[in-house]
């Protein structure tokens, strides 16, 4: 570590601090936060995340848009639903999910933005 990297010597503004510690999310919100942010980090959930944004869609048709088996595609929706970022609906022997909230959509699309520039 560089020494211009770091302070010469240990002080803190107490003021500033104390605003700072009550600004920031406590531990629970944070380690949901962190939790979201794994199970999307994904491409493939992002990717089914972003298909879902058209609407509510079957298995087999998000497994057809992502090249993938009906299997891997219920496990990566299971961990989706897990955390409440899909709804699911079955309809005889047919599975259909669509999203709780398309706020999430929004998120990954700043993020996209963000990384563009």
């Amino acid at each position: 570590m560089r020494k211009k990297d770091i302070c010469s010597f240990n002080c803190f503004n107490k003021e500033k601090v104390d605003i700072i510690k009550k600004s920031i999310l406590n531990d629970d919100s944070i380690s949901n936060v962190a939790d979201i942010l794994k199970i999307i980090c994904d491409p493939t959930r992002m990717k089914i995340l972003l298909s879902l944004e058209k609407g509510e869609i079957c298995v087999c048709d998000i497994a057809h848009v992502l090249g993938m088996s009906l299997s891997a595609v219920s496990h990566q929706l299971r961990l989706l639903r897990n955390i409440g970022l899909v709804r699911y609906r079955s309809e005889g022997k047919m599975a259909f999910y669509s999203l709780k909230d398309k706020k999430i959509i929004g998120f990954i699309k700043k993020i996209s933005q963000y990384i563009s520039k």
